[in-house]
């Protein structure tokens, strides 16, 4: 598929995504594509990963896994990508489709929710920000809750948009479908668990390499987008990425963690509490606020969008410049 095509199917599926999101109507009748992924995956975990195995067996059998995601989401992307353009309009088939591997309008609305929820009480707030993040929520207070609510909307900036709408960009459908499938073969098995220590060591490994690229795309968009969010700092943010994104426990959620954090001058991430483990981070954001409150989640949400319709205005422009050659 040609570059212009790539760029515009990916132009189509953000505007298409961010316009209508992914309908609820939908996922009680068939569910969604992250739902045949995981189906896919928990089916394969329950097959190839016995708890006997020798270490080097789990490894491969997860190497296997992660094998066949790749191949079944692949297929299908080539597959339902092929048979969209052979339709009139199949450029906007495409999209439609490859819309539903984007989610910009319910990360805005899963974080929404945990702002309106902290306004209305503490235990509103934990139980909605229980609903987007993996650490211990009962453990919170205000501050922590909003600056959970705050690291995950910039991390799924990064994971959940960006990464998916760049490898759209470079693959079509096939491209955007295998990122999810690594993506979410990480969420549900990449874990430093007794289970999926070894098993899902490859999932691990592979997601944070497709992530580089897109990881360090989000942090240089968050600063432009600062650029045009009254009260937030591009240049702060610029320096934050420079100086703390490095420290973070992820080779990736640091950049747009850091960028948030310097933009609204916060300071993000540090000691958190998952399972009951307490996990060592760098904080991003160093000298910034820790006592973030629900207008700080609203902040970062006008940033959040900002910094997402800068990058689809330079695919816009990116896809007019290929147009006119």
């Amino acid at each position: 598929m040609a570059l212009d095509l790539t760029l515009g199917l990916t132009l189509l599926a953000l505007l298409f995504e961010a316009a209508f999101g992914y309908p609820h109507i939908l996922v009680a009748r068939i569910g969604h594509p992250v739902m045949w992924i995981g189906r896919l995956i928990g089916w394969l975990d329950r097959a190839l990963n016995r708890d006997g195995d020798p270490p080097r067996e789990r490894r491969l059998n997860g190497m296997a896994t992660l094998a066949t995601v790749l191949v079944v989401t692949i297929g299908a992307g080539l597959l339902l990508q092929s048979l969209a353009l052979m339709v009139p309009a199949g450029l906007v088939v495409a999209a439609l489709a490859g819309s539903s591997l984007l989610a910009q309008r319910s990360l805005y609305e899963h974080v929404a929710r945990v702002a309106d929820g902290l306004e209305r009480g503490l235990a509103e707030g934990r139980a909605a920000v229980s609903q987007i993040v993996g650490r211990d929520p009962e453990v919170l207070d205000e501050a922590g809750v909003a600056r959970a609510a705050i690291e995950s909307l910039a991390e799924n900036f990064s994971d959940g948009i960006v990464a998916p709408a760049l490898w759209m960009a470079v693959g079509g459908l096939a491209g955007a479908a295998a990122y999810k499938g690594v993506n979410t073969a990480d969420s549900m098995i990449g874990h430093r668990t007794r289970r999926h220590g070894d098993f899902g060591w490859a999932s691990a490994r592979f997601d944070d390499l497709v992530n580089l690229p897109a990881s360090r795309l989000s942090g240089a968009l968050i600063v432009l987008g600062a650029v045009f969010v009254p009260g937030a700092s591009p240049v702060a943010a610029g320096r934050a990425v420079w100086r703390d994104a490095h420290a973070h426990r992820s080779p990736n959620a640091g950049w747009p963690e850091a960028a948030f954090a310097g933009a609204l001058g916060l300071a993000l991430a540090g000691p958190r509490q998952y399972g009951g483990v307490m996990s060592v981070d760098g904080v991003m954001g160093e000298g910034g606020r820790r006592d973030c409150t629900a207008a700080d989640i609203r902040r970062a949400l006008k940033l959040y969008r900002a910094a997402d319709a800068v990058m689809i205005a330079g695919l816009g422009l990116a896809v007019m410049a290929l147009l006119a050659m």
